[in-house]
């Protein structure tokens, strides 16, 4: 059926689609993908191999590469994977990057964000542009409690930061690698260290140091 409407189908011996799951034209599934629920898959995507999408909404000229999905919404020309999980809650905006070994759950992402590698993001809104570094990990659970974190448009989390929920990091702030972030960073800062402090730079010509 789905060859027949549009869809390449690279080894249908090897592939798994619901009843219930819808699929654009011009799209590829390549072998090893589970299409499962009601999955809707839009035009000209790429899925596979080796993917598992479970009632997940997929835009047009996505490309889901070895990952899984339940629950997500996933918009226009977006890559994800390899090896990345998209757990229930997750919205991933428009031209967004989710590389490999990243886990997104429960977080709404914004157009142009790229979590590229090696990243947790939980309970967390994204705004536009913002790029997470390699190692970043949104510490969303005391024990007892899940808490949420609000990174604002533009802002560069560097490799390796611990954000520490609730927290919220303002438009265009910076953090660096290795920062451990316990309080809110303040729109176009950059704060660094273990706890994480405003960064002091010196002025140039004097002893005097401002922030």
């Amino acid at each position: 059926r789905w060859m027949a409407e549009g869809v390449t189908l690279a080894d249908p011996a090897a592939t798994y689609i619901d009843t219930d799951v819808e699929i654009g034209p011009d799209t590829v599934v390549l072998p090893g993908v589970h299409l499962r629920g009601r999955t809707l898959v839009g035009a000209e995507c790429q899925i596979g191999p080796n993917t598992v999408l479970t009632d997940c909404v997929v835009g047009d000229r996505s490309r889901i590469v070895a990952s899984f999905g339940d629950g997500a919404r996933i918009g226009d020309d977006v890559s994800v994977g390899p090896f990345s999980r998209l757990r229930p809650g997750t919205v991933i905006g428009a031209r967004t990057r989710v590389g490999t070994f990243a886990e997104v759950k429960n977080s709404k992402v914004a157009e142009d964000v790229r979590i590229s590698h090696f990243s947790y993001i939980g309970d967390t809104t994204l705004g536009r542009g913002v790029n997470i570094g390699a190692g970043t990990v949104t510490c969303n659970y005391d024990g007892e409690r899940h808490h949420q974190t609000h990174i604002s448009a533009g802002a560069f989390i560097g490799s390796g930061t611990m954000l520490v929920a609730p927290l919220t990091v303002g438009k265009d702030a910076v953090t660096g690698a290795g920062a451990v972030v316990t309080h809110d960073v303040p729109a176009g800062e950059t704060w660094v260290g273990n706890p994480a402090r405003p960064l002091v730079r010196r002025r140039p010509g004097t002893s005097k140091t401002k922030p």
